[in-house]
């Protein structure tokens, strides 16, 4: 399930920023970039986060900033001037026009020197509490966006629904025009002393039997009205996922049975908006 969240934490001399980004993932898998000074602490925080977190592909960063008077960043003056000779040379032997080397040298790695000194136990405990913080501000956006998939699809549910009892109203005169259908063939082709009233009726029972669908109507009222019923549980998404897949199986057999365009019409826009339930489903926990 996507999300963000993001706290700073404004130390006396630094500003540590905690960001949680993710993506839709079937398990929980972590990405760390962590500031070289809080390395020491990323198992806690790894452990942290696999509690507070369920599935998704989750970027967890950790920015600090310096602010005080004292940089904590210093420049490798010696590799710096290695990797300048360097890139010069490069940019002649390749005719490149020259550009700003200086730009390019800083982001070069371990140019710049970071203070890799460990956090006492006051800075520590603040960053934690930032990183908490993140996870409130992660979850909230993850239940905000819930709350709006859960509206839509409550509203797909209930137009699937809508269909249904069209289908369901329509029902009816699809089985009496099957049946005026077929004796209107039986009329025209064959002659009404060859004709046995009494096995007409039995065969003609029988192949409305075949075209019935009123289990499958049943069935698919019973799996919509548990969909509505399953998102109000916790962590339910794969559970909607079999649900979803239920629901599709009866629109397509009512598709299949129906033998009547009008349904087949009602059928189709039913089909649609599941498609579109089953393309967000992707998005829940």
């Amino acid at each position: 399930m996507t999300g963000f969240g993001k706290a700073v934490c404004e130390l006396p001399n630094k500003k540590v920023t905690i960001e949680i980004r993710s993506l839709n993932s079937r398990q929980l898998d972590l990405n760390f970039r962590v500031a070289q000074q809080y390395r020491d602490k990323e198992s806690e925080m790894r452990g942290l986060i696999s509690r507070s977190l369920e599935r998704g592909k989750i970027d967890f960063t950790v920015f600090a900033e310096s602010t005080g008077e004292e940089s904590s960043n210093a420049i490798n003056h010696t590799l710096a001037l290695e990797y300048y000779h360097e890139i010069k040379k490069l940019a002649e032997e390749t005719g490149e026009v020259p550009t700003d080397y200086l730009a390019l040298i800083l982001r070069m790695p371990d140019v710049l020197k970071q203070d890799k000194s460990l956090p006492d136990e006051a800075e520590w405990s603040a960053v934690m509490k930032t990183v908490n913080a993140a996870i409130a501000a992660f979850n909230k956006f993850r239940d905000d966006e819930g709350k709006v998939l859960e509206n839509e699809f409550t509203q797909r549910i209930e137009m699937i629904q809508t269909k249904l009892k069209e289908v369901t109203d329509r029902d009816p005169q699809r089985i009496a025009t099957v049946r005026e259908r077929l004796n209107k063939y039986l009329i025209e082709n064959i002659p009404a002393e060859h004709t046995d009233k009494n096995r007409f009726e039995q065969e003609l029972i029988y192949y409305i039997e075949k075209l019935d669908i009123t289990e499958e109507k049943l069935r698919l009222t019973t799996h919509c009205k548990y969909f509505l019923d399953t998102m109000k549980e916790a962590s339910s998404g794969r559970k909607l996922g079999f649900i979803a897949q239920e629901i599709g199986r009866e629109i397509n057999t009512i598709g299949s049975k129906a033998n009547d365009a009008e349904i087949q019409k009602f059928v189709v826009e039913m089909k649609d908006e599941l498609e579109k339930i089953k393309e967000q489903l992707l998005n829940v926990l």
